[in-house]
């Protein structure tokens, strides 16, 4: 291929898991707060991810319109599907800040590695993670 459109194609792809990082980190904020709180708010999810009330709502009409959450009033709600998600990808964000502080990196830099890591990782590694993690019984 042509560099240019290798390099088109390179940036349409950090577009797209820009993207789908941006989905499943508000997946993962709605779910976390609904643990706690009996109503989650745009409010909420804003503060919770340090971004605007209207970059909130943008985000929420997009995961409306790939069916993970509704809304009713100020309310956001995950449906199944959502809910589904956004407990994946917190398992996903445990297993991996466990392994990394099973392998001695400390607590603030496992969170914050995890946090990335969570939403680029292959299944094989995945997998490779929880077995591990089960060996060592940390899991």
């Amino acid at each position: 291929l042509p560099k240019s459109i290798y390099k088109t194609r390179i940036l349409c792809y950090i577009y797209l898991m820009k993207i789908e990082q941006s989905v499943e980190d508000y997946l993962e904020t709605i779910h976390l707060i609904s643990q706690t709180e009996e109503q989650v708010h745009q409010v909420d999810v804003a503060r919770r991810l340090g971004v605007s009330q209207p970059a909130v709502t943008k985000a929420i009409r997009k995961l409306k319109e790939l069916g993970y959450v509704v809304t009713e009033g100020m309310h956001i709600f995950l449906t199944e599907q959502g809910k589904a998600r956004a407990e994946s990808v917190y398992e996903k964000h445990i297993a991996i800040r466990r392994f990394l502080v099973a392998l001695g990196v400390g607590g603030e830099s496992a969170e914050h590695d995890a946090c990335l890591i969570e939403h680029i990782i292959c299944d094989e590694t995945y997998d490779a993670i929880k077995r591990y993690l089960k060996e060592k019984e940390t899991f």
